[in-house]
């Protein structure tokens, strides 16, 4: 394991009191991909994503980042090696304007710190870096308003942009696309193409036309177990992937 690939789990698997989510998953996450993990309901991708950032334990099975074994590592310290999951730093705090939900998320480079009592001075060296996030997500027009006022597609904007400010290695991103509308949807997808670069992505995605124009690989899951894995080309042309999935609307 190691090398060029970022995230990889060997036998992962989770047991509910006999019921199994999850069973020998074997991920190999290269790095500088997107890399997508599609389903129907029940699959096991939520499982999946709860396992790897370690918000579930897993019956048995490793998970390794970057060569290391993070299988009994607790969420806060899988997050400081750099895997970061969008809904884990995504509630915006909607009292808050744009710009200062980004510089919230910025002030992690103070050792932890969110320094809520510190002055509005000290905390400006934070802006530009903050603003350089906005405009990387198309949010530059909106940074006095308050996150609560954003329309659903912008606040997952900004949660893209506070995952940013985390400086990720491995971003995660569950749904992204989840309950938005046409417009939204388009927005999201050209948003990560453009942050993709120099980074791995992790998605797991319900919406195929997403996945089609995003992933370099695809893991097709059901009932917990791997399908099959491949390009879309590969996944789109597999009958057991079509029985299981591609002729359902949702994952």
């Amino acid at each position: 394991m190691g090398g060029d690939f970022v995230l990889e789990t060997e036998g992962l698997t989770k047991e509910f009191r006999g019921f199994v989510a999850v069973k020998d998953v074997a991920l190999s996450v290269r790095r500088g991909s997107v890399h997508a993990i599609i389903g129907p309901n029940g699959a096991g991708k939520t499982t999946c994503f709860n396992l790897l950032t370690k918000f579930l334990q897993p019956t048995r099975g490793v998970i390794r980042y970057e060569g290391r074994d993070i299988t009994a590592l607790k969420p806060a310290e899988v997050a400081r090696l750099g895997v970061v999951r969008s809904f884990q730093i995504s509630a915006v705090f909607p009292h808050l304007t744009v710009l200062e939900n980004v510089r919230v998320a910025l002030q992690r480079a103070r050792g932890g710190s969110y320094d809520f009592w510190r002055s509005e001075s000290l905390l400006s060296r934070y802006e530009d870096r903050a603003r350089a996030l906005l405009a990387d997500v198309g949010l530059d027009r909106y940074e006095n308003v308050p996150a609560g006022l954003l329309p659903y597609g912008r606040k997952r904007a900004l949660e893209i942009a506070t995952t940013l400010a985390l400086e990720p290695k491995l971003m995660l991103l569950d749904e992204p696309t989840a309950g938005m509308t046409h417009e939204d949807v388009d927005r999201v997808v050209d948003l990560i193409r453009r942050v993709r670069a120099g980074r791995t992505i992790l998605l797991v995605e319900h919406n195929l036309k997403v996945v089609a124009g995003l992933s370099d690989t695809i893991t097709v899951l059901t009932r917990g177990q791997v399908l099959a894995e491949g390009d879309y080309a590969a996944i789109s042309a597999n009958p057991e992937v079509k029985t299981a999935y591609l002729g359902t609307e949702e994952g």
